[in-house]
């Protein structure tokens, strides 16, 4: 035991310096164009749920989402942005447009993943009907299989700063 503690204070912190930028100036650019928190309510669109793993992980304390001012919400009437991944299953398509219509206006929409952005491996089929964009508009798509956890923070303020820009909610 005290050779593992010894070992620990001798080699001192290993980790990485966290891949986001500081949280200070998110915050600030977060309030400085919304004016408050932006709210995501996140739908899963038929995805494998690679992307909804990695987009949880934008909760645990390494990347701290929250502290940055921004909350996930239950419902569509409450949110700035609809996070979307998979393909759009034909059995989601109608869910899909009506949480759509319930987000207030100015709304944004992020397709993430290969599957939201292009339909992925799954393409347009019978039960399909691909990419996001073929059913609701989107502003912005982050790219990968899945995209990694810095990708989609990265994605999320790229979408708010061009789409939220000189707009005040």
């Amino acid at each position: 035991m005290f050779d593992v503690l010894s070992r620990i204070v001798r080699t001192g912190i290993l980790t990485e310096p966290s891949a986001s930028p500081s949280i200070e100036a998110l915050q600030k650019d977060i309030w400085g164009i919304l004016g408050r928190a932006l709210t995501i309510r996140q739908v899963d669109a038929g995805s494998c749920n690679a992307c909804e793993l990695e987009i949880q992980a934008l909760n645990n304390p390494y990347y701290n989402l929250e502290g940055m001012g921004i909350k996930f919400v239950a419902s569509p009437r409450h949110a700035d942005m609809l996070l979307v991944t998979g393909p759009v299953s034909v059995n989601m398509e109608e869910a899909l447009k009506r949480t759509y219509d319930a987000v207030p206006d100015p709304k944004l929409v992020v397709a993430v993943g290969d599957c939201g952005a292009c339909g992925g491996v799954f393409g347009t089929s019978y039960a399909s009907r691909g990419a996001v964009a073929n059913v609701i508009p989107v502003n912005h798509t982050i790219t990968g299989c899945p995209p990694g956890p810095a990708a989609i923070l990265k994605g999320i303020f790229e979408a708010v700063r061009s789409t939220f820009s000189g707009v005040h909610r």
